[in-house]
Order: C-alpha cells, then sequence, then structure tokens
C-alpha cells in the first residue's frame, strides 16, 4: 500500500472517533511511559491502600461457577507446570521445580493468551485441589516476583480489571489464611488505585464495563458504600449507551453480548449478596439482555459467531439464560406459519419457517467509535435446516495481526456478496475499520408460511460505478430464495459466497446448461443450490438480457473452532463478470426425488459447458 493510501485509511479511521477518545489514548500511552521509564516514582504516586474486607463466603461469580463445569485447565495440570489456557497448553516452569523459576512473560505466546495467563481466572481449577491455597500462594508470590506495576501486558487496564475481580472472587477458597493473603490484600488496593486512574475511556465498550465492574466489586470488598455508588452511577450512564433499545450489546458480537451480560449478572448477584438494593436501570438491562440472547441462538442452541467472537460453552449459555428459554423450536413442522424477529437497533432479523432458520445481518458493522470486532459482513447470513447448521460465520481464530486476521474480517469469509475482490467496510490492522458500509432496511414482512426481507448496503461506493448491493431474504418451508441486485454502472466482478458448516461436501452436478450444486451435510437430507433464472444484466442503452455465464466455485478455506485453532471447510461461490445492474437469484432447498440420482463428478466449475479451471484455493495461511 503506498503512503497516500495508508494515510487516507489512517484518516478514514480516525473520522469516526470522539476527540475524548483521542485524548484519553494520549493519556493513557503518557501515563504507560511514566511507569516505563520512571517507575519508583509512578509506583509511588499511586496510593497503597489495603482492601480492608473481602466477599460474602456464598457469592461465587459467573467464572467460577463456569470452571466447576470441568472446562478449562486442571489443577494436575497446573502443578506440573502446564496450563491451557484458548485451548493452547504451554510450559509454565520445568519440571519438578515448582512456583520457582515460572516464565510469567511468555513472550512467544499470541497477545491474548498473555492476557489470559494474567487474568488468573484459571486459578478457579485451583479450588478442587485439596491443596489449591498452598498452589495459589506459590503462584502468586512468584507472579508478584516477575512483574512490574504498570509495565506490560499483565497491568495492561483491561487485564488488572479482570485480574482484581478473580483474586476477590477467590479470596475465601484460595485467599485468606494463606502465605499470600497480606499481599493479595495490599496488591488488590493497588489495583483500586491504578485502575482509577486509567478507565479505558479511549476505548470504550465491554473494556470500560469491565473497569467499573473491578472496582465496583473492590469497593464491595473494602465496603465503601460511597465509592461503590459512585462507580455504579458511572456504569448505569454507559449502560444508556451500550445496552441498545433491542437489547443488544452495541458492539454487535455476540459472543461480546453473552460476555457484558455475565459482568451485569455477577454485579446484580454481588449487590443483593451484600444487601445493597439492585438499580432498576441495571435490573431492566439484564433483562433485556438475557431477552436478546434468547431471540439470536440457534436452533442448536449455539451463539451466532457474528463479527468478532468464540464459541459460548452451552453450560455458559445456560447460565446466562437463567429462567429465560430460547424462543426458537429446533425442527419445527413444515406446515407451521412463518415467523419474523427484527432486533432493529441490533441489525439482526430472523426468519423461520418450516425447517428453516435464518439470521441475516442487515445492521452497521460497529458503533461508529468502536470498530475493535467489526467484521466486512453486511447482509450475511447464517442458516439452519432441521436444527443443523448449513451455513455458518467463519469466526475468529486471531486477534493477532496479519493474513488470518485480515482473512477472517473480510468479506469474502462471510455468506455475502463481494465485489471485484473488495471489502464492504474496510477493515484492517488487528482492530480497525476505515470506510465503513452503511445498511438501509428496506421491508420485512411475513404472511402466512413465508417471510421475505430486503436491506441494501453502500460498502462498494468507492469502486468505480458506485456499486449498491441489495439482498432479499425469501423464506417458506420449501426452502430459501436468495436474490441479489446489484447496481451502479461499468463491468464488475461478482461474487456470492456462501460458507458451508464444517463436515458439509459439496459437489457442481448436472447437465451443462442446468448446473447446480449437491450439499451433502454430515446428517440429514442433502440439499440443492440452483440458479432460479438465467442471470439478467442490463447495460446503458440495451433492453434487458439473459445469460449463462454464471460459475461454480468450490473453494477450500479455513473455519474457526476457537482461538488458534481452525479445520478444513467448503464456501460455495457463484461468479460472474457482468456490466451492471445485474440481479442472480439462487434457491437452495431439499434435494427433491427428481434430483435422486448421484450428482456427476464435476471436477472443474463451468460455465455454458466449457471446462474452466478449478475453483478452488485456499483463503487462510492457517
Amino acid at each position: 500500500m503506498t503512503g497516500p493510501a495508508r494515510t487516507g485509511r489512517y484518516l478514514r479511521t480516525l473520522a469516526t472517533l470522539r476527540p475524548a477518545q483521542v485524548r484519553s489514548r494520549l493519556r493513557l500511552h503518557a501515563q504507560r511511559a511514566a511507569f516505563t521509564h520512571a517507575p519508583r516514582i509512578a509506583t509511588a504516586l499511586l496510593p497503597h491502600d489495603h482492601v480492608s474486607g473481602c466477599w460474602p463466603n456464598d457469592f461465587t461469580p459467573f467464572d467460577g461457577r463456569i470452571a466447576r463445569s470441568d472446562t478449562g485447565p486442571t489443577a494436575d495440570e497446573i502443578v506440573r507446570g502446564h496450563i491451557t489456557l484458548l485451548g493452547a497448553t504451554r510450559r509454565l516452569h520445568p519440571a519438578g521445580s515448582g512456583s520457582v523459576d515460572v516464565d510469567w512473560n511468555q513472550i512467544h505466546a499470541p497477545m491474548l493468551w498473555r492476557y489470559h495467563l494474567h487474568y488468573w481466572d484459571w486459578a478457579w481449577a485451583l479450588t478442587r485441589s485439596d491443596d489449591g491455597g498452598q498452589i495459589f500462594s506459590g503462584l502468586y508470590h512468584s507472579w508478584r516476583h516477575a512483574v512490574r506495576v504498570g509495565q506490560g501486558v499483565a497491568w495492561a487496564p483491561y487485564v488488572a480489571s479482570l485480574r482484581a475481580w478473580t483474586l476477590c472472587g477467590l479470596w475465601h477458597t484460595l485467599v485468606r489464611g494463606t502465605a499470600a493473603e497480606d499481599a493479595v490484600r495490599a496488591d488488590l488496593g493497588l489495583h483500586r488505585s491504578f485502575l482509577r486512574g486509567h478507565l479505558e475511556t479511549d476505548v470504550g465498550g465491554n473494556h470500560l464495563l469491565k473497569n467499573y465492574k473491578a472496582l465496583i466489586g473492590l469497593a464491595v470488598a473494602d465496603t465503601d458504600g460511597l465509592d461503590r455508588h459512585r462507580w455504579i452511577g458511572a456504569l448505569l450512564g454507559q449502560l444508556e449507551r451500550q445496552v441498545l433499545g433491542d437489547g443488544g450489546h452495541y458492539e454487535r458480537a455476540p459472543a461480546y453480548h453473552c460476555q457484558v451480560l455475565a459482568d451485569l449478572d455477577d454485579l446484580a448477584s454481588l449487590l443483593r449478596a451484600v444487601s445493597v438494593d439492585v438499580p432498576a436501570a441495571l435490573s431492566e438491562a439484564i433483562d433485556r439482555m438475557r431477552g436478546w440472547l434468547a431471540d439470536v441462538l440457534g436452533p442448536d442452541q449455539a451463539v451466532p459467531l457474528l463479527n468478532d467472537g468464540y464459541p459460548v460453552p452451552q453450560a455458559a449459555v445456560d447460565d446466562l439464560l437463567g429462567s429465560s428459554p430460547s424462543t426458537t423450536v429446533p425442527g419445527s413442522d413444515p406446515a407451521d406459519v412463518a415467523i419474523c424477529s427484527l432486533l432493529a437497533d441490533s441489525g439482526l432479523a430472523v426468519l423461520r419457517a418450516g425447517p428453516w432458520h435464518l439470521i441475516a445481518d442487515v445492521g452497521s458493522p460497529c458503533p461508529d467509535d468502536l470498530p475493535a470486532h467489526a467484521h466486512a459482513d453486511t447482509l450475511s447470513f447464517l442458516l439452519w435446516a432441521d436444527g443443523r447448521p448449513v451455513l455458518v460465520d467463519t469466526g475468529t481464530s486471531t486477534y493477532e495481526p496479519g493474513p488470518i486476521r485480515d482473512t477472517e474480517r473480510s468479506s469474502a469469509a462471510h455468506s455475502t456478496v463481494v465485489v471485484d475482490g473488495s471489502d464492504s467496510t474496510e477493515v484492517w490492522g488487528a482492530f480497525r475499520a476505515g470506510r465503513r458500509a452503511r445498511p438501509e432496511l428496506i421491508r420485512l414482512t411475513c404472511r402466512n408460511r413465508e417471510a421475505t426481507l430486503t436491506a441494501s448496503h453502500d460498502g462498494y461506493r468507492h469502486l468505480p460505478g458506485r456499486p449498491m448491493h441489495q439482498r432479499t431474504w425469501q423464506l417458506d418451508p420449501a426452502g430459501l430464495i436468495l436474490r441479489d441486485r446489484i447496481t451502479g454502472a461499468g463491468r464488475h466482478r461478482v461474487e456470492i459466497l456462501l460458507q458451508l458448516a464444517p463436515g458439509t461436501d459439496a459437489t457442481v452436478a448436472g447437465a451443462p446448461n442446468d448446473l447446480h450444486v449437491v450439499i451433502a451435510p454430515p446428517a440429514g437430507r442433502e440439499l440443492v443450490l440452483r440458479p432460479t433464472t438465467p442471470l439478467r444484466s442490463r447495460s446503458a442503452g440495451r433492453p434487458e438480457k439473459t445469460n449463462q455465464h454464471g460459475v461454480w466455485e468450490l473453494r477450500k478455506r479455513r473455519h474457526a473452532v476457537g482461538w488458534q485453532a481452525t479445520v478444513s471447510a467448503c464456501t460455495v461461490v457463484y461468479a460472474t463478470e457482468a456490466s451492471l445492474p445485474v440481479e442472480i437469484d439462487l434457491q437452495i432447498g431439499y434435494r427433491a426425488d427428481t434430483d435422486a440420482t448421484p450428482p456427476r463428478e464435476v471436477p472443474t466449475s463451468r460455465t455454458e459447458g466449457r471446462p474452466q479451471n478449478p475453483g478452488t484455493s485456499n483463503h487462510s495461511p492457517v
């Protein structure tokens, strides 16, 4: 990328930030520099008051409850000097050395893995060991000796917030009465002072909520009612901004919605445990967020991996839903009427008809001032049949900047339309976005057994001819008709990409004048994907014409199943070179009896009966 292009990208990214965010970023950078270059002075300026109390013994936060479901690292593993975080196991110290030679830096580990190491939430595993307190004490003294206040990953404000909450939660089971008690009590006071001066108002979002959550938890532990009231007020002010009218979290990433819901539920439970009235606004936000989660769950009870996210364990989903069951009914009877649900503020629409369940993303890719978790996925969608996933999101396997991160955030990693190989939102770096798609919801109707949704976006307006994408989903018990119309001018390459669930096979089959794709899920009936009509294109000043220049391609991709973990999956692509405007209609439904003969293997994509180069490529260097 040339210098002017790089500068333009930076300017487009900065244009949506609030001035207060820029000032806050500069402040945090200056504070970090002070701790790096004058650590004794910077640390001495922090008040060193000990936290005098602790939480009620009968209060167990969300992480503690989920840790007891036998997920994550084990106490035996930790004792042996290994720890598994985010699905990756790394050595903490040589075998037999105990806590003497622990490597707390882990400089070769991904940044997010190091974040989790310093959260200390993995220590919940030690609560299931008879020697847990002793093991914790040794490790904590080792950690305390190795890190420097205000420096490195360990003292990023977000990390310090999670660690402070965890240490309070572990107090009764691992801290009280051990050799680490006095150190932890002093360090909690240090965390409290540090966080008061290092609020992440530059980022906002879930980071700032984590800061407030930790400060409220520390105020409760210190029985400081005035400070508790102060930070609850700050939290409620953020909830007005961050919890949307439909109950969704404004970062528009369902996995982070779950995280924020768990944080708020933790705070409400802690306040009740110390006999403090829970503010009505907090209770209402929790109820709305819980209802939103129930609405967006797939029929398999999975949290959709829209934008950034990670597979949310079923135990966590069950805990978060509480008494609010999912509104989804897996395997609905084909005779059922169509059901539509629009979460307008979040930009999600849920359509159901017969055995089909569809979630469409028709909203903004991110808040204007927080693009960190945005993907270029406008007008993408997920699809289930008989309760099983058919079309999925590629997911997120890394936050490390580079080609894998770029690929997973790209439009080509989602079930949407790509024009000229471009992204609908200019995602770049690890957490940045410049030019954004501007979506418009046009209509949503439910009549009898049919649901129809139409939306558009202008994310390709920077290309010659200013292409505009409009998509219509028409769902009924027989299947889905997908109608894509790309308006504008000039000749462009248009690709419709459909991301199949891992384990699903796809084969191009049929006669040269009726090529279609047979989709074979790992379980259940086969599906057929085919154009419903010849591709239509209208050139300027010429009558509408039909042609058969659509080409099927089957591409290999890597599908994220966790952090640093991917599996192979297939992407079905219908591609054409056409003069705009152009309209392409595809239909997906169960394979009819008339299609019951085994499909003829077609090793290459075809157009008008002529063999082409194989349409397979590996788009991820994982």
